[in-house]
């Protein structure tokens, strides 16, 4: 078992849960993102077991951030949410060097590559001008509700496990997110099972997709997923901070964020 993966796990879950930060973006920072896809496609192959000591501890991780955390995040979100946000700023816009050199760009890149990127930061970036609202929590839970929550937990799997597009913030765009958020907060088991059955199967086959591009088209893939990361800042983005205060909150977090992604980045990336 690789222990160390907990707290891989426990940054990955916590920014699942935050609308517009993606764990494959994190993944990306910690150095695993090659590993997790590979690791996903391992489980459905005879090498299932040999995948286990990497994504156990992975997954607990991220059960614990995602149950533990879920109510702190909510809280910063509802007092502090330009802080927050700036925060996470940093920390994508600190992965993008490690994403740069896991790519070779510099001797690998041809202008189809720099279009390739352009137009993920463009898709990314359009997800800024979708403005949901949180909604309301479902007061009643029948067929049609869990149906909805099926294909939500797909929808956002798929999301999540693709750097720069967040899980969460698909679950906003469909109007699920409170209804998720609360069920974590409450432990109503009805909903995590049906949310967690499409994350499961949303996950396993954006993972197949994902592996097989890696596989053959690694510099394209690469473009587009800088392309991604770049277009999330603009979703995270909250808009400049109205007070003296808040505007010195949010340089201080965001450059916390930057220096987090650096620490990281050395801790991971060292050999």
């Amino acid at each position: 078992m690789e222990w160390k993966n907990i707290y891989r796990g426990l940054i990955m879950g916590a920014s699942d849960v935050i609308p517009g930060v993606s764990g494959g973006t994190i993944a990306v920072l910690l150095g695993i993102y090659d590993r997790l896809i590979a690791g996903i496609n391992g489980i459905l192959s005879r090498r299932w077991k040999q995948q286990l000591g990497f994504l156990i501890p992975l997954a607990i991780g991220m059960a614990i951030a995602v149950l533990a955390l879920s109510r702190v995040i909510e809280w910063l979100f509802e007092h502090y949410p330009q802080p927050t946000q700036f925060f996470f700023m940093g920390l994508i816009l600190g992965i993008l060097p490690y994403l740069f050199r896991q790519a070779d760009a510099r001797t690998a890149f041809k202008p189809i590559h720099f279009v390739l990127l352009l137009a993920g930061g463009l898709v990314c970036g359009s997800l800024a001008f979708l403005n949901p609202g949180e909604g309301m929590a479902f007061s009643t839970i029948g067929v049609q509700q869990y149906v909805l929550l099926f294909l939500a937990g797909i929808v956002a799997s798929a999301a999540m496990i693709l750097p720069g597009i967040s899980g969460s913030f698909m679950l906003l765009v469909m109007g699920v997110y409170q209804t998720v958020i609360s069920a974590i907060s409450d432990l109503k088991l009805d909903i995590i099972a049906v949310v967690g059955f499409g994350i499961v199967i949303g996950i396993l086959f954006m993972s197949k997709l994902i592996s097989y591009f890696m596989d053959h088209y690694r510099t394209a893939t690469f473009a587009i997923v800088i392309g991604l990361v770049i277009g999330s800042l603009f979703v995270v983005y909250p808009g400049f901070p109205g007070s003296t205060d808040l505007i010195l909150a949010s340089v201080i977090t965001f450059a916390i964020g930057l220096l987090t992604a650096y620490i990281l980045g050395k801790v991971e990336y060292k050999d």
